[in-house]
């Protein structure tokens, strides 16, 4: 059984990527060694099966700037709030498994949506269900179901705006719909 033939276009931001990080590997982004990173990435791509990432079509860069702000923000506050549990409450502090269930299904907002989480202290992605697009994150101080009911709200509004930033226009419209919602 063959696999079906993609075409450049679609692989080109995979293959980019590759590049990039062959450069970065080798510390290297010299003409020759990305001519020949783009070589080895294009081969990857062929001859091993990756399924296509495939992007919305749409990115507002009007979201961009508040959400590194928020994004920053919450960087900051959960440094400061975890280095306070650790001196304050040490090993008897109480952790959790939360699972929140995302509202998009789309691969590449569910990768980022874990993605962003994961680089804030304080909880990290254990399992992603892509059938279900529900995250499953440990996180730091869950001593009762209203404190993972927090961290529920948290990872939807982080959800919420990247798919502001770059979610499809149907994840958007149903967005705008929830939000309008009373």
């Amino acid at each position: 059984m063959s696999r079906q033939h993609i075409p450049l276009i679609t692989e080109l931001p995979l293959v980019i990527w590759l590049v990039i990080v062959w450069g970065a590997l080798w510390q290297d982004f010299g003409p020759g060694n990305l001519v020949f990173g783009a070589v080895i990435a294009y081969a990857v791509v062929n001859f091993f099966y990756l399924p296509p990432v495939e992007l919305t079509g749409r990115f507002n860069v009007l979201w961009v700037v508040p959400f590194l702000g928020r994004f920053l923000l919450q960087l900051v506050t959960a440094s400061v709030e975890v280095f306070w549990l650790a001196v304050s409450k040490g090993p008897k502090l109480r952790n959790a498994v939360v699972a929140v269930e995302l509202r998009s299904h789309s691969d590449f907002l569910v990768t980022a949506t874990g993605h962003a989480l994961s680089l804030i202290p304080g909880s990290l992605v254990l399992e992603v269900d892509r059938s279900t697009s529900t995250l499953y994150l440990h996180c730091l101080n869950v001593a009762s179901e209203e404190d993972a009911e927090v961290i529920r709200r948290d990872v939807r509004a982080t959800e919420a705006w990247l798919i502001r930033i770059m979610g499809t226009r149907a994840d958007f419209a149903a967005l705008r719909a929830e939000e309008a919602l009373p």
